[in-house]
Protein backbone atom coordinates (compact mmCIF):
# COMPACT_ATOMS: atom_id res chain seq x y z
CA UNK A 1 0.00 0.00 0.00
CA UNK A 2 1.04 3.70 -0.50
CA UNK A 3 0.11 6.41 1.07
CA UNK A 4 2.12 8.99 -1.20
CA UNK A 5 2.47 12.78 -0.18
CA UNK A 6 -0.45 13.84 1.55
CA UNK A 7 -1.04 17.55 1.52
CA UNK A 8 -3.36 19.63 3.46
CA UNK A 9 -5.03 20.25 0.22
CA UNK A 10 -5.52 16.75 -0.46
CA UNK A 11 -7.25 16.61 2.83
CA UNK A 12 -9.45 19.07 1.98
CA UNK A 13 -10.89 18.17 -0.84
CA UNK A 14 -11.45 14.18 0.36
CA UNK A 15 -13.58 16.25 2.83
CA UNK A 16 -15.52 17.63 0.45
CA UNK A 17 -16.02 14.29 -1.61
CA UNK A 18 -17.50 12.51 1.52
CA UNK A 19 -19.86 15.29 1.60
CA UNK A 20 -20.89 14.54 -1.99
CA UNK A 21 -21.16 11.12 -1.23
CA UNK A 22 -23.70 11.60 0.96
CA UNK A 23 -26.29 13.30 -1.14
CA UNK A 24 -27.80 10.13 -1.94
CA UNK A 25 -26.74 8.12 1.07
CA UNK A 26 -30.15 5.37 2.13
CA UNK A 27 -30.73 5.38 -1.99
CA UNK A 28 -27.71 3.87 -3.63
CA UNK A 29 -28.47 0.52 -2.33
CA UNK A 30 -27.18 -2.30 -3.32
CA UNK A 31 -24.29 -0.36 -4.04
CA UNK A 32 -21.90 2.10 -1.76
CA UNK A 33 -22.53 5.89 -1.92
CA UNK A 34 -19.48 7.29 -3.49
CA UNK A 35 -18.32 10.71 -3.97
CA UNK A 36 -16.09 11.80 -6.46
CA UNK A 37 -13.95 15.52 -7.04
CA UNK A 38 -11.66 15.83 -9.74
CA UNK A 39 -9.27 18.78 -9.06
CA UNK A 40 -6.56 20.55 -11.36
CA UNK A 41 -4.55 23.16 -10.70
CA UNK A 42 -6.15 23.32 -7.13
CA UNK A 43 -9.39 23.90 -8.79
CA UNK A 44 -12.39 22.05 -8.69
CA UNK A 45 -13.23 21.20 -11.85
CA UNK A 46 -15.67 17.75 -11.80
CA UNK A 47 -18.18 16.34 -9.19
CA UNK A 48 -19.87 13.60 -8.99
CA UNK A 49 -21.58 10.82 -6.50
CA UNK A 50 -23.56 7.58 -7.07
CA UNK A 51 -27.01 8.37 -7.93
CA UNK A 52 -30.19 6.77 -6.71
CA UNK A 53 -30.52 3.02 -7.30
CA UNK A 54 -26.94 2.71 -7.59
CA UNK A 55 -25.50 4.25 -10.90
CA UNK A 56 -24.12 5.55 -13.02
CA UNK A 57 -20.88 6.15 -10.50
CA UNK A 58 -19.58 8.76 -8.81
CA UNK A 59 -16.33 8.98 -10.52
CA UNK A 60 -17.85 9.12 -14.35
CA UNK A 61 -19.63 11.97 -13.39
CA UNK A 62 -16.85 14.05 -12.30
CA UNK A 63 -14.87 13.21 -15.23
CA UNK A 64 -17.78 13.73 -17.30
CA UNK A 65 -18.45 17.22 -15.99
CA UNK A 66 -14.79 18.02 -15.86
CA UNK A 67 -14.25 17.37 -19.75
CA UNK A 68 -11.04 17.78 -21.13
CA UNK A 69 -9.81 19.40 -17.74
CA UNK A 70 -9.63 15.55 -16.42
CA UNK A 71 -6.42 15.50 -18.44
CA UNK A 72 -3.54 15.65 -16.13
CA UNK A 73 -5.75 15.93 -12.89
CA UNK A 74 -6.62 14.53 -9.82
CA UNK A 75 -9.56 12.68 -8.45
CA UNK A 76 -10.41 11.99 -5.09
CA UNK A 77 -12.82 9.18 -4.40
CA UNK A 78 -13.87 7.60 -1.36
CA UNK A 79 -13.77 4.24 -2.42
CA UNK A 80 -11.22 2.16 -4.57
CA UNK A 81 -12.59 3.04 -8.27
CA UNK A 82 -13.98 -0.71 -9.44
CA UNK A 83 -12.30 -2.63 -12.10
CA UNK A 84 -14.72 -5.22 -13.30
CA UNK A 85 -17.27 -5.23 -15.68
CA UNK A 86 -21.25 -4.87 -13.86
CA UNK A 87 -24.22 -3.03 -14.89
CA UNK A 88 -22.13 -0.47 -15.69
CA UNK A 89 -18.23 -0.35 -17.57
CA UNK A 90 -15.57 -0.31 -14.72
CA UNK A 91 -15.17 2.88 -13.26
CA UNK A 92 -10.93 2.48 -13.79
CA UNK A 93 -11.44 2.27 -17.64
CA UNK A 94 -13.34 5.42 -17.98
CA UNK A 95 -10.26 7.21 -14.83
CA UNK A 96 -7.50 6.01 -17.26
CA UNK A 97 -9.54 7.05 -20.40
CA UNK A 98 -10.11 10.52 -19.32
CA UNK A 99 -6.56 11.46 -18.74
CA UNK A 100 -5.96 11.73 -14.65
CA UNK A 101 -3.18 11.51 -13.89
CA UNK A 102 -3.13 10.87 -10.17
CA UNK A 103 -5.84 9.36 -7.86
CA UNK A 104 -6.26 9.77 -4.40
CA UNK A 105 -8.70 6.69 -2.42
CA UNK A 106 -10.03 6.88 1.07
CA UNK A 107 -10.10 3.18 1.42
CA UNK A 108 -9.91 -0.16 -0.42
CA UNK A 109 -13.36 -2.07 -1.73
CA UNK A 110 -13.95 -5.38 0.33
CA UNK A 111 -15.63 -6.21 -2.79
CA UNK A 112 -13.72 -9.34 -3.92
CA UNK A 113 -14.27 -8.43 -7.64
CA UNK A 114 -12.23 -4.87 -6.65
CA UNK A 115 -9.97 -5.43 -3.84
CA UNK A 116 -7.05 -3.90 -4.83
CA UNK A 117 -7.48 -4.60 -8.66
CA UNK A 118 -8.77 -1.31 -9.08
CA UNK A 119 -5.18 0.19 -7.49
CA UNK A 120 -3.26 -2.48 -9.83
CA UNK A 121 -5.28 -0.95 -12.49
CA UNK A 122 -4.39 2.60 -12.08
CA UNK A 123 -0.76 2.08 -11.65
CA UNK A 124 -0.36 -0.05 -14.38
CA UNK A 125 -1.97 2.47 -16.58
CA UNK A 126 0.92 5.12 -15.13
CA UNK A 127 -1.26 6.70 -12.72
CA UNK A 128 0.13 7.65 -9.35
CA UNK A 129 -2.23 5.81 -6.61
CA UNK A 130 -2.38 7.16 -3.09
CA UNK A 131 -4.51 5.00 -0.84
CA UNK A 132 -5.81 5.12 2.62
CA UNK A 133 -6.91 9.32 2.92
CA UNK A 134 -9.16 9.54 6.13
CA UNK A 135 -9.80 5.94 5.90
CA UNK A 136 -11.42 5.75 9.20
CA UNK A 137 -14.10 8.60 8.04
CA UNK A 138 -14.72 6.32 4.77
CA UNK A 139 -15.18 3.11 7.30
CA UNK A 140 -17.81 5.04 9.10
CA UNK A 141 -19.32 6.13 5.41
CA UNK A 142 -19.20 2.64 3.63
CA UNK A 143 -20.20 0.77 6.85
CA UNK A 144 -23.49 -0.92 5.11
CA UNK A 145 -21.26 -1.85 1.95
CA UNK A 146 -18.38 -3.19 4.28
CA UNK A 147 -21.25 -5.13 6.51
CA UNK A 148 -22.88 -6.75 3.27
CA UNK A 149 -20.07 -7.80 1.74
CA UNK A 150 -18.19 -9.18 5.20
CA UNK A 151 -20.55 -10.03 6.85
CA UNK A 152 -23.41 -11.14 4.30
CA UNK A 153 -26.05 -8.67 6.36
CA UNK A 154 -27.15 -5.29 6.40
CA UNK A 155 -25.15 -2.85 8.96
CA UNK A 156 -27.81 -2.55 11.90
CA UNK A 157 -28.48 1.06 13.31
CA UNK A 158 -30.82 0.63 16.72
CA UNK A 159 -32.11 3.77 17.76
CA UNK A 160 -34.43 4.05 20.61
CA UNK A 161 -36.55 6.62 22.04
CA UNK A 162 -36.55 6.18 26.56
CA UNK A 163 -37.51 8.28 29.11
CA UNK A 164 -35.91 9.30 32.19
CA UNK A 165 -36.44 5.77 33.71
CA UNK A 166 -35.35 3.57 30.73
CA UNK A 167 -39.47 2.98 29.78
CA UNK A 168 -40.32 2.69 25.98
CA UNK A 169 -43.90 4.15 26.42
CA UNK A 170 -47.29 1.96 27.65
CA UNK A 171 -48.89 -1.02 26.04
CA UNK A 172 -51.47 -0.17 23.10
CA UNK A 173 -51.16 2.99 23.06
CA UNK A 174 -48.70 5.49 21.07
CA UNK A 175 -46.60 7.56 23.87
CA UNK A 176 -44.35 10.54 22.87
CA UNK A 177 -41.09 10.92 24.98
CA UNK A 178 -38.93 13.01 23.46
CA UNK A 179 -39.25 16.50 21.80
CA UNK A 180 -39.56 18.28 18.28
CA UNK A 181 -35.98 17.92 17.59
CA UNK A 182 -35.46 14.19 18.71
CA UNK A 183 -38.24 13.76 15.74
CA UNK A 184 -36.18 15.74 13.00
CA UNK A 185 -33.31 14.20 13.58
CA UNK A 186 -34.72 11.18 13.38
CA UNK A 187 -36.61 11.18 10.02
CA UNK A 188 -33.04 12.02 8.77
CA UNK A 189 -31.87 9.09 10.20
CA UNK A 190 -34.56 7.75 8.22
CA UNK A 191 -33.48 9.29 4.86
CA UNK A 192 -30.20 7.92 5.15
CA UNK A 193 -30.98 4.50 5.70
CA UNK A 194 -31.97 1.85 2.96
CA UNK A 195 -34.60 0.60 4.95
CA UNK A 196 -36.16 0.74 8.59
CA UNK A 197 -37.60 -2.15 10.59
CA UNK A 198 -40.15 -2.40 13.55
CA UNK A 199 -41.53 -5.27 15.58
CA UNK A 200 -45.73 -5.91 14.95
CA UNK A 201 -45.73 -4.64 18.58
CA UNK A 202 -44.75 -1.18 18.10
CA UNK A 203 -47.37 -0.83 14.73
CA UNK A 204 -50.13 -2.47 17.07
CA UNK A 205 -49.44 0.26 19.34
CA UNK A 206 -48.38 3.26 17.39
CA UNK A 207 -49.75 2.94 14.00
CA UNK A 208 -46.38 4.63 12.35
CA UNK A 209 -46.28 5.51 8.83
CA UNK A 210 -41.92 5.01 8.94
CA UNK A 211 -42.00 7.67 6.17
CA UNK A 212 -39.55 10.65 6.35
CA UNK A 213 -41.72 13.59 6.68
CA UNK A 214 -39.35 16.31 6.63
CA UNK A 215 -40.32 19.11 3.78
CA UNK A 216 -39.02 18.01 0.64
CA UNK A 217 -37.97 14.52 1.36
CA UNK A 218 -40.42 12.42 1.14
CA UNK A 219 -38.78 10.44 -1.42
CA UNK A 220 -36.37 9.61 0.79
CA UNK A 221 -38.34 7.47 2.77
CA UNK A 222 -36.75 3.72 3.33
CA UNK A 223 -37.93 0.04 2.34
CA UNK A 224 -39.72 -0.30 5.75
CA UNK A 225 -39.81 -3.55 6.72
CA UNK A 226 -41.87 -4.87 9.85
CA UNK A 227 -41.22 -8.38 12.00
CA UNK A 228 -44.50 -10.04 12.36
CA UNK A 229 -43.97 -13.69 12.75
CA UNK A 230 -48.02 -14.39 13.30
CA UNK A 231 -48.84 -12.22 11.00
CA UNK A 232 -50.84 -9.67 12.76
CA UNK A 233 -50.28 -6.49 10.24
CA UNK A 234 -54.11 -5.17 10.43
CA UNK A 235 -54.82 -4.00 6.89
CA UNK A 236 -55.98 -1.15 8.04
CA UNK A 237 -53.00 0.15 8.99
CA UNK A 238 -50.74 3.14 7.02
CA UNK A 239 -48.12 0.72 6.62
CA UNK A 240 -50.88 -1.21 4.80
CA UNK A 241 -52.72 1.96 3.55
CA UNK A 242 -49.21 3.71 2.03
CA UNK A 243 -47.62 0.20 0.70
CA UNK A 244 -48.23 1.72 -3.27
CA UNK A 245 -46.39 5.04 -2.43
CA UNK A 246 -43.36 3.29 0.11
CA UNK A 247 -43.10 -0.56 0.06
CA UNK A 248 -43.35 -2.37 2.61
CA UNK A 249 -41.77 -5.90 3.59
CA UNK A 250 -43.17 -8.40 6.47
CA UNK A 251 -41.10 -10.75 7.59
CA UNK A 252 -43.34 -13.62 9.67
CA UNK A 253 -42.70 -17.28 9.85
CA UNK A 254 -43.58 -20.50 7.51
CA UNK A 255 -46.39 -21.45 9.43
CA UNK A 256 -49.08 -18.34 8.62
CA UNK A 257 -52.16 -19.00 7.18
CA UNK A 258 -51.69 -18.06 3.31
CA UNK A 259 -54.96 -16.40 3.15
CA UNK A 260 -53.72 -13.65 5.72
CA UNK A 261 -50.34 -13.52 3.45
CA UNK A 262 -52.57 -12.94 0.54
CA UNK A 263 -54.43 -10.22 1.52
CA UNK A 264 -51.41 -8.03 2.23
CA UNK A 265 -49.92 -9.20 -0.74
CA UNK A 266 -53.17 -7.76 -2.85
CA UNK A 267 -52.79 -4.81 -1.10
CA UNK A 268 -48.71 -4.61 -2.09
CA UNK A 269 -47.09 -5.88 0.61
CA UNK A 270 -44.43 -7.93 0.39
CA UNK A 271 -44.23 -11.17 2.91
CA UNK A 272 -41.38 -13.43 3.24
CA UNK A 273 -41.13 -16.36 5.72
CA UNK A 274 -37.74 -16.02 7.31
CA UNK A 275 -38.47 -18.79 10.21
CA UNK A 276 -36.21 -20.87 12.26
CA UNK A 277 -36.33 -24.98 12.25
CA UNK A 278 -39.40 -24.66 13.80
CA UNK A 279 -41.02 -22.84 11.53
CA UNK A 280 -43.12 -20.90 14.21
CA UNK A 281 -40.65 -18.26 15.19
CA UNK A 282 -38.62 -15.51 12.76
CA UNK A 283 -34.88 -16.06 13.22
CA UNK A 284 -32.78 -13.54 13.46
CA UNK A 285 -30.43 -14.82 11.04
CA UNK A 286 -32.32 -15.80 8.04
CA UNK A 287 -34.01 -12.24 8.39
CA UNK A 288 -30.53 -10.86 7.74
CA UNK A 289 -30.11 -13.21 5.04
CA UNK A 290 -33.27 -12.03 3.22
CA UNK A 291 -32.65 -8.24 3.95
CA UNK A 292 -29.09 -8.93 2.09
CA UNK A 293 -30.02 -10.80 -1.12
CA UNK A 294 -33.11 -7.62 -1.27
CA UNK A 295 -29.49 -5.20 -1.32
CA UNK A 296 -29.78 -3.72 2.06
CA UNK A 297 -26.61 -2.22 3.30
CA UNK A 298 -28.31 0.02 6.09
CA UNK A 299 -30.86 -1.14 8.12
CA UNK A 300 -32.35 1.17 10.92
CA UNK A 301 -34.23 -0.83 13.45
CA UNK A 302 -36.67 1.93 15.83
CA UNK A 303 -37.49 -0.87 17.85
CA UNK A 304 -40.01 -1.96 19.76
CA UNK A 305 -38.26 -3.00 23.13
CA UNK A 306 -38.72 -6.90 22.06
CA UNK A 307 -36.79 -6.60 18.25
CA UNK A 308 -34.02 -4.52 20.78
CA UNK A 309 -33.50 -7.07 22.94
CA UNK A 310 -33.54 -10.06 20.35
CA UNK A 311 -31.26 -8.27 17.93
CA UNK A 312 -28.49 -7.09 20.74
CA UNK A 313 -28.73 -10.84 22.47
CA UNK A 314 -28.05 -12.09 18.41
CA UNK A 315 -24.99 -9.55 18.03
CA UNK A 316 -26.46 -8.08 15.38
CA UNK A 317 -26.21 -4.19 16.60
CA UNK A 318 -23.73 -2.47 14.95
CA UNK A 319 -24.33 1.07 16.17
CA UNK A 320 -27.31 2.41 18.89
CA UNK A 321 -28.42 6.25 19.11
CA UNK A 322 -30.42 6.36 22.26
CA UNK A 323 -32.68 9.52 22.67
CA UNK A 324 -33.01 9.92 26.48
CA UNK A 325 -35.80 12.32 27.59
CA UNK A 326 -36.31 14.12 30.86
CA UNK A 327 -39.72 12.55 31.09
CA UNK A 328 -40.34 9.75 33.69
CA UNK A 329 -43.14 7.55 32.96
CA UNK A 330 -43.32 5.36 36.01
CA UNK A 331 -43.88 1.97 36.50
CA UNK A 332 -46.95 1.25 34.24
CA UNK A 333 -44.74 1.87 31.75
CA UNK A 334 -42.82 -0.61 29.56
CA UNK A 335 -39.01 -1.51 29.89
CA UNK A 336 -37.04 0.25 27.02
CA UNK A 337 -34.66 -2.35 27.65
CA UNK A 338 -33.91 -5.04 30.23
CA UNK A 339 -31.70 -2.69 31.89
CA UNK A 340 -30.48 1.20 31.28
CA UNK A 341 -28.63 1.81 28.25
CA UNK A 342 -25.46 2.53 30.21
CA UNK A 343 -25.05 -1.16 31.52
CA UNK A 344 -26.74 -3.44 28.57
CA UNK A 345 -25.05 -2.23 25.52
CA UNK A 346 -22.19 -2.61 26.50
CA UNK A 347 -22.77 -5.69 27.45
CA UNK A 348 -23.33 -6.10 23.77
CA UNK A 349 -20.49 -5.26 22.53
CA UNK A 350 -21.33 -1.72 22.23
CA UNK A 351 -19.24 1.36 23.87
CA UNK A 352 -20.44 4.92 24.62
CA UNK A 353 -18.87 7.02 21.80
CA UNK A 354 -20.38 10.86 22.35
CA UNK A 355 -23.38 12.46 24.21
CA UNK A 356 -24.88 15.02 22.58
CA UNK A 357 -27.97 17.59 23.93
CA UNK A 358 -31.01 17.96 21.41
CA UNK A 359 -33.72 20.04 22.60
CA UNK A 360 -34.19 19.13 26.30
CA UNK A 361 -33.10 15.94 25.36
CA UNK A 362 -29.99 13.96 25.02
CA UNK A 363 -28.57 11.20 22.21
CA UNK A 364 -26.15 9.04 23.22
CA UNK A 365 -24.19 7.49 20.16
CA UNK A 366 -22.78 4.17 20.96
CA UNK A 367 -20.42 1.79 18.33
CA UNK A 368 -19.16 -1.17 18.66
CA UNK A 369 -15.43 -2.20 19.61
Amino acid sequence: MSTGDVTEQDRRFMAAAFGLGTRELGRTWPNPAVGAIVVRDGRLVGRGWTQAGGRPHGEPLALAEAGELARGATLYVTLEPCSHHGKTPPCCDAIIAAGIARVVAAMPDPNPLVGGQGYARLRAAGIEVVEALLEDEARRQHAGHISRILKQRPHVLLKLAVSADNKAGFSGRETAITGEAVRRRVHMLRARHDAIAVGIGTVLADDPTLTCRLPGMEGRSPLRVVFDPGLLLPLDSQLVLTAAEHPVLVLTSAGVPEAAADALRQRGVEVIAASDSTGEVISLPAAMAVLNERGITRLMVEGGPRLAAALLKADLVDRAVIFESETVLGDGALAALPERHEHALPKAGLRLSHGVRIGSDTAFHYERG
